[in-house]
């Protein structure tokens, strides 16, 4: 049986019950009977929204975002699903910064839930830069299922990675 990449990091207890599901030909009915269908967010200007609505609800102070969008080369260049930039620049006398959001493709077709943990997740970068536990109590504040919503993405992805999209 292949490798599950997607959840190395996990107990073997969770990869035991993936590959069980996965063996039984059930892992789709698992992902379905929790999340039964594709958010309605496909187009960059209601992403922009989407985060913006996001944002101002809980990092009111923050620097304020330039771009948000989709990204159909953030998998295979980066191997990451959502990518947060910030970049300072000069222009005449001035110090112009701009906050980026981009976020991979393969979520224009997913359950809203998923959607939700990768724009946190970049959010929260925009205050925290580092994977360390402020971070993380920044997701979880933002989005209280936040680790639950990861593990199940992470186990659509080994879905998608070992047989096609699920949802359309």
């Amino acid at each position: 049986m292949k490798s599950l990449k997607y959840l190395e990091h996990y107990p073997e207890q969770i990869k035991n019950q993936v590959r069980f599901l996965i063996e039984q030909e059930k892992l789709d009915k698992y992902l379905l009977s929790k999340y039964p269908k594709a958010h309605d967010i496909k187009s960059d200007k209601a992403l922009y929204d989407y985060t913006i609505e996001l944002k101002n609800s809980f990092l009111k102070k923050s620097l304020p975002l330039s771009k948000v969008q989709y990204d159909g080369k953030i998998n295979v260049i980066n191997d990451a699903l959502g990518m947060h930039t910030f970049i300072s620049r000069v222009q005449g006398g001035k110090l112009k910064s701009k906050n980026e959001v981009k976020i991979a493709t393969i979520f224009k077709n997913s359950p809203e839930e998923f959607l939700r943990m990768i724009v946190v997740h970049e959010l929260s970068h925009i205050k925290e830069k580092k994977h360390d536990k402020a971070f993380y109590k920044l997701c979880t504040y933002i989005e209280p299922n936040y680790h639950q919503y990861e593990l199940d993405l992470r186990i659509y992805l080994t879905y998608v990675e070992r047989f096609s999209k699920l949802y359309f």
